[in-house]
């Protein structure tokens, strides 16, 4: 299928992404007709600049189904690969957020290995692949995101075995004993190997794909296909080097700065805080509605502290922000209908008139908004269960030159690994969770400062510009010039 461009150039891009979704939203005005605005996402943000300053393209899904118009916006070369509402029920609902999703997130839920998925992934895979080959020019960098694509790599490289391929996990790789239980375990990693660099999150991660690699890519030998050597952050497939390495993401630190110092986003947050009753402390929770974020874990932790009286139910409020996410998902819909009581019992128990404990919105939130919550807030709620990054807590962060404000963080986020300075928990430990918040709301003055001081250093130092000119430069290089494909996390100690 030839997948449709966003203008009638001929030119080929030197400079490829290819993500699930193309960068852009469509809007209908009010007379009936449509526009296609730029999405907001951090990717984009990094990635903008570059796909302007030289030939570049952007692969992916307009995410309407069956669309037959192809998305513009000015100044970006988009291809949109078409998908029927069948095959996004098969393909991305299926097999990439009920297979792969529970599977690398340590199986909260249990995934289903359904035939028919996979055979649609292969499928839309392979027409990634042939959009991306079509968009790129000869030699061109070409950078492939995220769970939903893995087999595109190596399609991509028995099309155009000229170009230099990168891909990058957006959220975390299992442990081996959980990822032994796909059953098609070495499609999935010979698809991998197919890239120049492919990049995780964690140095763990990395860890686990080159064992596996070794594992499985080397099982494949004894069937006539290729063979693997591998050693720390390097796996050599036949006579193509790949090197395999940790690159943690961020955010555009410096925006969210800016933004969170105006008069209207300051005015906002003191809104907000009468709008709520004026209490003493307001803990914010700000995620999509997932079963990985432990929404329920900060929720049962905060019922048990009202009940032991470690904290006044009269002096805190916590506002709980929940972007609906996949709600034709049954396991997704009894999620909902259990956070939903849970929210209603804390509020029956320790509420009292026009003050519920509880606030809680299940609804998108403008972005204007969503700083001025964080502004507002005294803590910062991170519970999941497991999250590969958690950029959320990076943008608490952010949005903090004032140095209040304190972030209570689950030690199962890959930001964990970065901002040591946030009071840490283990989001199964209960009674772990409940310290945390207790610290976080007691914590003194002085030493809150310096603890924000600390990791706003961090994630201003490390931003999302920063993470895509590190992996595409390493994807750039010569193998030959480096001497192992892992990245370390670089670290701002406490001050």
């Amino acid at each position: 299928m030839t997948p449709q461009r966003s203008n009638e150039s001929d030119t080929r891009a030197d400079f490829v992404v290819v993500a699930n979704r193309l960068p852009v939203d469509k809007e209908t005005l009010a007379d009936g007709t449509v526009r296609w605005k730029r999405s907001p996402g951090g990717l984009v943000t990094a990635l903008e600049p570059i796909l302007r300053s030289q030939t570049g393209a952007w692969v992916g899904w307009s995410g309407v189904p069956d669309a037959a118009e192809h998305p513009e916006v000015e100044g970006l070369q988009l291809y949109a690969v078409s998908l029927s509402a069948q095959e996004i029920a098969d393909y991305y609902e299926g097999f990439s957020n009920a297979t792969l999703w529970p599977l690398y997130h340590d199986v909260i839920v249990k995934p289903e290995y359904n035939r028919t998925w996979w055979n649609s992934y292969v499928a839309i895979n392979r027409r990634f692949a042939e959009a991306a080959s079509e968009a790129a020019a000869e030699g061109a960098l070409v950078w492939i995101q995220d769970y939903q694509l893995q087999l595109v790599p190596k399609m991509l490289r028995m099309l155009r075995p000229d170009l230099r391929i990168g891909f990058f996990l957006h959220i975390p790789f299992p442990p081996v004993e959980l990822f032994m239980q796909m059953p098609w375990r070495t499609e999935i990693i010979e698809g991998l190997l197919g890239a120049d660099l492919i990049g995780f999150h964690l140095p763990g991660g990395a860890q686990n794909f080159l064992y596996l690699a070794r594992r499985l890519a080397g099982q494949a030998t004894s069937k006539g296909q290729v063979g693997v050597r591998s050693k720390f952050g390097v796996v050599q497939v036949g006579f193509r080097t790949v090197r395999v390495g940790a690159f943690p993401i961020s955010i555009d630190s410096g925006e969210l700065d800016t933004q969170a110092k105006t008069k209207e986003i300051r005015k906002r947050a003191v809104e907000i805080r009468e709008e709520l009753g004026s209490p003493k402390k307001v803990l914010l929770g700000v995620d999509r509605l997932d079963y990985t974020k432990g929404i329920d874990v900060r929720l049962q932790a905060l019922s048990e502290l009202f009940e032991e009286g470690r904290v006044d139910p009269n002096e805190v409020t916590m506002l709980q922000l929940a972007t609906p996410s996949r709600e034709r998902v049954d396991s997704y819909i009894k999620m909902r209908g259990e956070i939903e009581q849970l929210v209603g019992n804390i509020n029956g128990t320790y509420g009292r008139v026009g003050h519920p404990v509880i606030q809680y919105l299940h609804q998108p939130v403008p972005r204007e908004d969503l700083i001025a919550f964080f502004v507002a807030a005294d803590v910062m709620l991170i519970t999941p269960l497991r999250d590969g990054m958690n950029l959320v807590a990076k943008e608490y962060v952010a949005c903090r030159s004032d140095l209040g404000g304190a972030l209570v963080l689950s030690e199962f986020t890959g930001a964990a690994a970065e901002l040591r300075q946030a009071f840490q928990a283990n989001p199964y430990d209960t009674e772990g969770v409940k310290n945390a918040i207790v610290a976080a709301l007691e914590q003194d003055p002085d030493e809150g400062r310096r603890r924000m001081r600390a990791l706003r250093r961090q994630v201003l130092a490390h931003d999302v510009q920063r993470w895509a000119e590190s992996f595409l430069g390493a994807l750039g290089a010569d193998p030959e010039t480096m001497s192992s494909g892992d990245r370390r996390i670089d670290l701002v100690e406490e001050v």
